[in-house]
């Protein structure tokens, strides 16, 4: 099963998408397999990290923007804002698909861990997911 979903980000951060994903693995009728999750854009990303507390998404945010700064004057693609480039480069380190297996139609995360759509510009973006399931 392939379905293509939009997330609204309602801006840079970390946007939990468990749960649209477990809904997806349920409608598939599949008790277990795997489900690989796919963003079709290059300056956001997709992770799994912990959902518990909002200060470790935070302090990822952070650090990302520290090491991937704004406005660097080495920058020469800027023709969409300073926010533009640095987005790339953050999606190049990051991840742009992730796999995750699924037990009793639903992903088998940990007690902590949630999927995360990682938006890396500033203003608000509907992101397209090709979420692709695979199983029993």
């Amino acid at each position: 099963m392939i379905k293509q979903i939009s997330v609204q980000a309602r801006g840079q951060g970390l946007h939990e998408i468990t749960a649209q994903i477990n809904n997806i693995i349920s409608e598939s009728g599949y008790k277990e397999g795997l489900c690989t999750i796919f963003i079709k854009h290059t300056s956001a990303s997709l992770l799994i990290q912990e959902n518990a507390d909002p200060d470790a998404q935070h302090d990822l945010e952070q650090w990302l923007n520290r090491l991937v700064p704004s406005n660097d004057p080495i920058y020469t693609h800027v023709n969409e804002g300073p926010d533009d480039m640095p987005s790339h480069i953050k999606s190049t380190l990051t991840c742009t698909s992730i796999s995750v297996p699924f037990m009793d139609g639903h992903t088998a995360l940990g007690t902590w861990q949630g999927i995360f759509l990682w938006e890396h510009r500033h203003n608000s973006h509907a992101r397209r997911l090709v979420v692709h399931i695979q199983g029993d």
